[in-house]
């Protein structure tokens, strides 16, 4: 059996980087799969801020992605994929055309602009950092990466939230099958913990996100949250297949996170499947929910303080 170190990068094939700017709190995480992934997307949230997922659709020629962007700054991140696809040619991986190798590097943001500075952004230096600490090895969770402005609870304001960040879990299945997963937890909602069902971070009131639901109007709701993250599995699996477990994932979300998809969100989950082994799709599937929750967690409770929000880690250690 491998020894795991509850990280997507138990994954085969899979490599994370991080890079992000402290004093601004914002940053990005790049999930890197030199010898190309076979992918699908599920995007359940109301407002998401995506690119190239259309590539990932079944009946769409590309086959293979080489790398996923995760990353604050809202739509101005989205860039940073571009830092991530000059990498990668530099390296010669990519989609080979007569002209050129290109780089597959769908991608995904979130809101963190009202956390820290709001003019500084993931761009493409940052996209092009994040690949250059990226290995096999890396298991950093909580105020790095794309969650590097995260928060949760935010139903009343930025005053009665609570700081998240980046998480990660993996599970080993047999047969040296691994099932992995990597979220950014910047939810309007509260994170319970799916197994005891206690309340573990979000909302700062005697009344929970969902309490007050029934009281107060979305109309109020601060419109700037998204879970986004991805899984990753080193079994065989066609595109259609992956699109199914990006599906199954999502269950695992709607059990961590109080309430999930709403219109505010851009809840958006990416599947990678680096081959290698044989595997049951629903068992594939049913993981995929349980390690992507358990990351959700695991953001939160590996998160110190940061932007005047209070992190369930800062007795443990401060953010500098």
């Amino acid at each position: 059996m491998q020894k795991l170190r509850n990280s997507i990068t138990d994954v085969p094939g899979i490599e994370v980087g991080h890079a992000q700017n402290k004093k601004a709190l914002t940053g990005c995480t790049v999930i890197l799969c030199r010898k190309g992934a076979v992918a699908g997307v599920d995007v359940r949230g109301g407002a998401p801020g995506t690119r190239e997922t259309d590539l990932l659709d079944p009946g769409n020629l590309v086959q293979q992605i080489h790398a996923v962007m995760l990353a604050g700054g809202s739509a101005f991140g989205l860039d940073a994929a571009s830092g991530v696809m000059r990498y990668l040619e530099e390296k010669q991986i990519g989609f080979q055309t007569r002209e050129a190798f290109v780089p597959i590097v769908p991608s995904a943001i979130l809101y963190d602009l009202d956390l820290g500075d709001p003019n500084i952004r993931p761009d493409a230096k940052m996209g092009y950092q994040a690949c250059l600490s990226a290995s096999k090895n890396e298991s950093s969770e909580g105020v790095v990466g794309a969650g590097t402005g995260a928060s949760v609870g935010k139903m009343l304001g930025k005053s009665q939230a609570m700081k998240s960040g980046i998480g990660s879990a993996s599970i080993q299945l047999g047969n040296g099958i691994v099932v992995g997963a990597i979220v950014a937890v910047n939810a309007l909602g509260d994170v319970y913990d799916p197994i005891t069902g206690e309340f573990v971070a979000g909302i700062r009131s005697e009344k929970k996100t969902m309490e007050l639901l029934g009281s107060l109007s979305f109309k109020r709701t601060p419109k700037r949250n998204t879970v986004i993250g991805a899984v990753a599995v080193n079994a065989d699996f066609s595109k259609a297949e992956m699109t199914r477990v990006a599906q199954t994932a999502h269950d695992g979300l709607a059990r961590a996170v109080r309430p999930a998809h709403t219109q505010f969100d851009g809840d958006t989950i990416f599947a990678l499947a680096t081959g290698g082994k044989k595997a049951d799709l629903s068992l594939v599937g049913a993981f995929a929910a349980e390690v992507f929750a358990q990351a959700i967690v695991r953001a939160v409770r590996a998160s110190v303080s940061a932007g005047g929000l209070p992190g369930l880690a800062s007795q443990k250690r401060e953010f500098k």
